[in-house]
């Protein structure tokens, strides 16, 4: 290691601070055989879980998009409510009747949590064993040498994904003001509730992205020497508090995705009564073509 002229050690070129080559350093648990550890605690029981999660999870909304698309939006009793896999609804004319719609949004929310940098940390230890947990043995033969190879070198599509994942939660928003519109007028039901539950985490999740807070302002080592610094600083604050909790909005975000399909579906195959809580008529008179047909 080289020196700074503060005294600070310096790593050769090519090398990160630490001086050590991507893939040198081997943790306690490479080398051991898959799973082997001298641990004493439960440490399976956690990525026994999330695996379990993801499998129900991701099998259900997997279900929803490609075979469940009879009833993905309910519209009777002045009610309208759209699943959040089918929003926004696109349904071209060139598209073959086998193929459901959903499969024209999902690829975009999809990616954005495939590419999610908790999501990464649970799958790759559930599924991949790269590694189970800390010094447990891991499936690698070789040492962690980062995303730069493929496929893993998609994983840094992840501040892209978060652009399409803002639109989407525009048009999210607006099903929500829809839900809430029941027989022309402002209302509570069952379902305005699910949807809202919905949208409402998935916003919690995306403002609490890693890369949403390097954006507004991560990066920056001095909030007063940027442009419009103290707005910069104040956003920056709030995403770093929601971002001490992204991993229960991902959980929390994905079932409530998940509750509201099935809410939908249950009142479209008139095995579900949605019930109206609440009214607003008499305050609240405003006509229904406000929020579109």
């Amino acid at each position: 290691m080289d020196s700074h002229p503060s005294g600070a050690a310096v790593a050769p070129a090519g090398l990160p601070a630490t001086g050590t080559a991507p893939g040198a350093h081997r943790g306690r648990g490479f080398g051991e055989r898959l799973g082997a550890t001298e641990r004493s605690d439960a440490w399976w029981f956690k990525p026994a879980i999330q695996a379990l999660g993801l499998i129900v999870l991701i099998g259900y909304a997997n279900w929803a998009a490609f075979l469940g698309a009879g009833h993905y939006h309910y519209e009777e009793n002045g009610r309208h409510y759209l699943s959040p896999f089918y929003s926004p609804y696109l349904h071209p004319a060139w598209l073959p009747a086998w193929l459901s719609p959903a499969l024209l949004v999902l690829v975009f929310p999809l990616g954005f949590r495939a590419t999610c940098y908790y999501y990464r940390k649970a799958y790759y230890r559930s599924f991949f064993g790269d590694p189970f947990a800390c010094a447990v043995g891991e499936a690698r033969s070789k040492g962690y040498c980062g995303e730069a190879r493929f496929p893993f070198v998609i994983q840094n599509l992840h501040r892209y994904f978060l652009y399409a994942a803002l639109v989407f939660l525009v048009i999210l928003w607006k099903d929500v003001f829809r839900a809430f519109w029941i027989s022309g007028h402002l209302g509570v039901a069952g379902g305005s509730l699910a949807i809202l539950f919905s949208t409402g985490t998935l916003t919690l999740y995306t403002f609490s992205c890693h890369s949403l807070r390097h954006l507004i302002g991560g990066k920056l080592d001095c909030f007063s020497c940027a442009a419009a610094g103290a707005p910069r600083r104040n956003a920056w604050t709030v995403v770093s508090l929601l971002n001490e909790h992204h991993m229960a909005w991902a959980w929390w975000s994905l079932l409530a995705v998940c509750l509201a399909d099935a809410y939908v579906r249950l009142c479209s195959m008139g095995a579900l009564h949605d019930p109206t809580l609440l009214t607003f008529a008499s305050l609240f008179d405003v006509p229904e073509k406000l929020w579109g047909p």
